[in-house]
């Protein structure tokens, strides 16, 4: 499964760890971490994965250089938050952390589109997403409901 990790490109200690033990759990479960590339949520959700050996593709809002070191696979789109449906419809299921207004637009595509959301501390509640407390729960959430 390739799963999307989503949040903002800024946040605290507490959200990047959140976010760096969601990409370990997504690479030792075998997935392939999916997220914007630049820094905060996705930094540490690539970083955490890359520590766990695992794959990383970042869907870029501008060009290559601006990714964080992590990222595998660079994909540059120049398309600034319209590369947000991009990671969507290039996820099978997405696990939100934290965020903010474009976390909150990945979100809503995701579920429109049928894609399951498994969300820790959302910066909202939207009908269809799933709110868990730990990276384990948010990562389970896929394993106990298969999606393809």
């Amino acid at each position: 499964m390739q799963i999307g990790v989503i949040g903002a490109g800024e946040c605290d200690e507490e959200i990047y760890r959140i976010a760096y033990r969601v990409g370990e759990l997504v690479a030792e479960k075998g997935h392939v971490l999916v997220n914007g590339g630049l820094g905060g949520v996705m930094e540490a959700s690539a970083r955490g994965a890359k520590s766990k050996g695992g794959l990383v593709v970042a869907i870029l809002p501008r060009k290559k250089d601006l990714c964080n070191e992590f990222a595998d696979i660079r994909i540059a789109t120049d398309m600034g938050h319209a590369r947000n449906i991009i990671i969507v419809h290039s996820s099978d299921a997405l696990i939100s952390v934290g965020g903010g207004y474009g976390t909150i637009s990945e979100i809503a595509i995701a579920l429109k589109e049928g894609k399951k959301v498994a969300s820790i501390e959302p910066p909202v509640v939207v009908k269809g997403m799933k709110v868990v407390e730990t990276p384990e729960e948010a990562v389970d959430y896929y394993i106990s409901s298969s999606v393809r």
